[in-house]
C-alpha cells in the first residue's frame, strides 16, 4: 500500500551566516529523515528548549495513540522539543512503526548531543504515576546496551502492543549508542507502569545531558 512522501523538517536551528565568534550557548538540535520499505520518518530534536527558556513545541504523529502519549512525556518531561511525523506498514501490525521510530528518535539524539563532552553523562530518573513506580539509569557511554524489566502483563495498550515496549527502549538506546536500565519497580496498572517508565526515562537524560560547564570528556580514558 502506497503512503503519502513526508516532507523533511529543516534544520531550525542552523544560522543563515556562519557567526564571527561562537555563541555562548548553542542549542544542541537535529534533524533526522529515515525511510525504508516499511516506514517513513521524520524527526526534529532540540535537547536544548527547557534550558535555553524557550517555548517548547511539541507535536507526534506516529499513526500509533499510545506511542504517541508516551513520545510526548519524553520530550515534556525531558526538557526537549520534538517534532516527529512517521508513516508506517500499520496494516501489517505496529512493529516496524514503533522499532523505526525509535531508531530515528535514538539517532536523531545521538546527532543533537554531538561529541560526549562537557556533560554530566550518567543520569537516574525516578517517576511515579499512582501506584506504579519506574527507575531509568543511563550511561551516555558509546556503549549501546539495554535492559528493562516491566513487568507488562496486557496484550496491547491502545493500539501499542506491550511486548514492543521494552523493544522501543532497547532499540532507542542501541540508535544512541548509551547504556540504559529501565525497572517498573512497582505497579498494578499496564498504562502507568509503561507512561512512569517513559517519564523516568526523561527525567535521566535530563540530567545526564545536563552541561557541566567544562569541555571535558567525562571518561578516565579520556575519550568516548
Amino acid at each position: 500500500m502506497a503512503t503519502a512522501k513526508l516532507t523533511p523538517f529543516k534544520d531550525r536551528d542552523a544560522p543563515a551566516t556562519a557567526p564571527s565568534s561562537p555563541p555562548a550557548f548553542v542549542p544542541r538540535s537535529s534533524s533526522i529523515s529515515r525511510k525504508t520499505g516499511e516506514t517513513e520518518i521524520e524527526i526534529y530534536l532540540n535537547l536544548d528548549t527547557v534550558t535555553a527558556r524557550a517555548k517548547q513545541e511539541i507535536e507526534i504523529s506516529t499513526g500509533i495513540g499510545f506511542l504517541d502519549h508516551v513520545c510526548h512525556a519524553l520530550a515534556k518531561h525531558g526538557g526537549m522539543s520534538l517534532l516527529m511525523k512517521a508513516k508506517g506498514d500499520l496494516w501489517v501490525d505496529d512493529h516496524h512503526t514503533a522499532e523505526d521510530t525509535a531508531i530515528a528518535l535514538g539517532k536523531a539524539f545521538k546527532k543533537a548531543l554531538g561529541e560526549v563532552k562537557g556533560i554530566r553523562r550518567y543520569g537516574t530518573g525516578f517517576a511515579p504515576l499512582d501506584e506504579a513506580l519506574s527507575r531509568a539509569v543511563i550511561d551516555i557511554s558509546a556503549r549501546p546496551y539495554c535492559f528493562t524489566n516491566l513487568g507488562l502483563k496486557r496484550e496491547k495498550i491502545g493500539d501499542l502492543s506491550t511486548e514492543m515496549i521494552p523493544h522501543i527502549f532497547h532499540s532507542f538506546a542501541m540508535a544512541a549508542g548509551v547504556t540504559l536500565h529501565v525497572d517498573v519497580l512497582r505497579g498494578e496498572n499496564d498504562h502507568h507502569k509503561s507512561e512512569s517508565a517513559f517519564k523516568a526515562l526523561a527525567l535521566a537524560i535530563r540530567e545526564a545531558i545536563e552541561r557541566t560547564g567544562t569541555d571535558d570528556v567525562p571518561s578516565t580514558k579520556g575519550v568516548l
